[in-house]
């Protein structure tokens, strides 16, 4: 649990103030936020694959697919305005969390390691919600870019009540 709170830090802080009060990040930067939260699901995603739990491997490729697809859309959408995705801290502390998540995953094996798999994609997927809510939708000055994030966010919002669901599963 502990290696997870930098991501949840990081996208907390990004729903709330992440960047200055008066200014929220670039479209650049979330750009580069974007692609990092859906890697990140991704990496965690395949790692679940070899889960012996149907479920969880299920869950597992829709996240491949989907994060895959929204990853295409946003490379495709970055190139057609030609902007270039900026790294930022919050696109750092990500990429940290993740990494320190997927050490943990592969640390766990069995029903350990879907139980840490399914809170982790709660959690995530909760917080990736809170900053597309709180951040993202409402600094993206691109509107391409902001119809991108608003036609995500319900896929998001679909991934969270299914990881809710497989996480059940655990908690009994």
């Amino acid at each position: 649990m502990f290696r997870q709170l930098s991501i949840f830090a990081a996208l907390s802080l990004l729903a709330t103030t992440g960047f200055s009060q008066t200014e929220g990040p670039t479209d650049p930067q979330i750009a580069h936020i974007v692609v990092t939260a859906n890697t990140i699901d991704i990496e965690a995603g395949k790692l679940a694959e070899k889960s012996k739990n149907k479920e969880i491997r299920d869950f597992a490729k829709l996240m491949i697919t989907d994060h895959t697809a929204v990853n295409k859309q946003a490379t495709a959408l970055a190139k057609k305005l030609n902007v270039t995705p900026e790294d930022n801290d919050t696109s750092k502390a990500l990429r940290k969390g993740a990494d320190e998540n997927v050490a943990n995953l592969k640390t766990l094996k069995g029903a350990a390691f879907d139980k840490a798999y399914a809170d982790h994609e709660v959690a995530y997927h909760q917080q990736v919600l809170d900053a597309i809510d709180k951040a993202l939708i409402p600094n993206a000055k691109n509107a391409e870019l902001k119809a991108l994030l608003e036609k995500t966010r319900p896929a998001i919002a679909a991934h969270l009540e299914h990881a809710k669901k497989v996480q059940v599963a655990f908690n009994k």
